[in-house]
């Protein structure tokens, strides 16, 4: 259960944060103190709903086929290689600097339309909860540990972003940060990965 979890906690943990949209509208939001609870509880709900889904859903009606459930397995090791690479190059070169010094306040009607755009229609997050998701969980002892990892995740981050955003935004703006911070994603990605294409052997 605790190894579910941990996994759940880690690798969800590294796709949050490897996303940057979702990061950098509710730090600016965090930033400016405008609506950013609801922009940052928007995002967990979101993710908790989308891993569940992935979880119970796909993962369910993938255990019913095994050879499905192989296939799916090496495709979450490229794609969790492939999200290595990306977080490799981006340590490498860096990323822009997060602009949050807009000065129209937005209505709370106009901030969670706004997340909801920045997180749903983001294809990313289908490829994650409907493909990497179901493909690393599947393989463990716990399904709800590793989702209740995955959900954590979720809320410590962005509740992290929310109540903390005025004082990591020094920090997060500064492209070093980001370097550090991607490059710890790309070793945990490609651990994740190497785990998961010798789960099977």
């Amino acid at each position: 259960m605790f190894e579910s979890y941990l996994t759940g906690l880690l690798v969800c943990g590294g796709i949050i944060v490897a996303i940057g949209a979702q990061n950098a509208f509710v730090l600016s939001q965090a930033i400016r103190r405008e609506h950013h609870w609801w922009s940052a509880g928007v995002c967990m709900t979101s993710d908790i709903l989308l891993f569940t889904l992935g979880m119970f859903g796909v993962t369910a009606a993938l255990l019913a086929m095994p050879q499905a459930l192989e296939v799916l397995r090496w495709l979450g090791v490229v794609f969790l290689g492939w999200l290595a690479v990306q977080a490799f190059v981006r340590a490498g070169r860096g990323r822009a600097v997060l602009e949050t010094g807009e000065d129209t306040r937005r209505s709370l009607k106009g901030v969670l339309l706004t997340t909801l755009a920045v997180t749903l229609l983001n294809p990313q997050v289908y490829l994650d909860t409907l493909l990497l998701i179901p493909a690393v969980g599947a393989q463990q002892a716990s399904a709800s540990g590793f989702v209740a990892g995955a959900s954590s995740a979720s809320v410590l981050w962005f509740g992290g972003l929310a109540w903390l955003g005025s004082s990591l935004a020094p920090v997060l703006s500064r492209p070093g940060a980001w370097r550090v911070i991607d490059g710890v994603i790309g070793l945990m990605m490609l651990a994740i990965a190497l785990q998961l294409a010798f789960a099977g052997l």
